[in-house]
């Protein structure tokens, strides 16, 4: 925690928190450096996750800028993810969250710049709405759901497996590969919120869905971006067998095997994400009829807004660099598909998209998936 004048204080010492250095041009005035991070090799650093509260500053008119923003993806240098539609979230309470309504982008420095005049003594500030383990563990209870363990992250931390539905079709979901992508996780809340309210019973007779709710809940406690305590990607790396370095990933490809080895079909795959501005459906060469299928209904009956058409994705890609659609499409010729919405502006809801947003988004997936599948 830092203490600075104007009894203001900074901290992330909290499940999902994330800042770097703090500093204080003057009293109502804070300079925040995202602290990014960066793969096993110290490249592909992404800055597009900070979680931090300030203290103190109740009826203070805040200035408070977003710096050290320049990294690399794909080992291609940018100014930042965090770019000026990328509107930061606050909240006083930590469960309601809303776009900061006043904020100026500097492209030169770059800096985002954020003025807030806090109703409250305690102002929480993330680049999306955050779910942390808080989260999901009440979403657990709330269902009285006993998940599977299916294995352990780096730091001993449970992989789940949730099994909802009886039906002969079989969907799998996977959510969170990437720790900053907190609305993956309330889309897949809504997701399953569906499928357990009695809206939800046809689905539950018609198919059977495994999800795997949180890939990597390392990053999700620490505040991290894409990469696990190793360094490495979790959708990037479906190429290679480390357990040392990539437990989650090897457990997550053992259940999945498993799944078929024991007999049983995947019908559908897909693998949920965020991005800053772009939005799509892309899929493996075995999913090409259904990938289109699902576009198509998405764009009908959702909020989906996408910015080009889906994309089969290639299985010639460098070494440690397949995604978890090209793995699967190699290893077992799944038909398997990679969402990615865009966290910015929607056209189609007229608005940056709210957490209510992403949970009804969920709902409406689970009726989109099984309908492609034609039941």
């Amino acid at each position: 925690m830092l203490l600075l004048a104007f009894a203001i204080t900074v901290s992330s010492n909290f499940d999902g928190g994330s800042i770097g250095k703090v500093e204080q041009p003057a009293p109502a005035h804070l300079r925040c450096a995202v602290e990014g991070q960066t793969d096993q090799a110290g490249r592909n650093r992404q800055a597009n996750w900070y979680y931090f509260r300030v203290d103190g500053a109740k009826g203070v008119p805040l200035t408070i800028d977003l710096v050290n923003l320049p990294g690399e993806y794909n080992f291609i240098p940018n100014r930042g993810a965090v770019q000026k539609d990328t509107i930061p979230h606050y909240s006083f309470d930590q469960i309601t969250w809303h776009p900061v309504e006043q904020t100026e982008f500097d492209a030169a420095e770059p800096r985002m710049r954020i003025k807030i005049t806090p109703t409250s003594n305690k102002l929480w500030i993330a680049h999306t709405p955050p779910y942390t383990v808080v989260e999901l563990k009440r979403m657990f209870a709330r269902h009285k759901l006993k998940p599977e363990i299916i294995g352990k992250s780096v730091e001993g931390r449970d992989l789940y497996l949730l099994t909802i539905g009886k039906g002969p079709k079989v969907i799998w979901l996977m959510s969170r590969q990437h720790s900053w992508e907190s609305f993956t996780s309330w889309a897949a809340e809504g997701f399953i919120d569906h499928l357990l309210s009695p809206a939800g019973a046809k689905l539950r007779e018609q198919a059977t869905f495994k999800i795997i709710p949180i890939a990597d809940p390392d990053g999700m406690a620490h505040g991290g971006v894409r990469f696990n305590r190793h360094g490495f990607d979790l959708n990037r790396n479906w190429d290679v067998t480390d357990e040392a370095k990539m437990p989650e990933i090897t457990a997550q490809r053992k259940a999945i095997f498993q799944w078929l080895d024991s007999g049983k079909p995947i019908d559908l795959f897909l693998s949920l994400h965020n991005t800053e501005t772009a939005e799509y459906i892309d899929g493996s060469q075995a999913a090409k009829d259904l990938v289109a299928r699902v576009y198509d209904l998405l764009v009908k009956n959702t909020k989906f807004a996408p910015t080009r058409p889906p994309q089969i994705e290639p299985l010639k890609v460098d070494t440690g660099r397949m995604n978890v659609v090209q793995g699967l499409q190699r290893d077992r010729q799944i038909r398997a598909m990679l969402m990615e919405q865009r966290i910015t502006f929607n056209p189609k809801l007229g608005r940056i998209p709210t957490v209510e947003d992403r949970k009804a988004f969920g709902a409406q997936l689970a009726e989109t998936l099984v309908a492609a599948l034609g039941l």
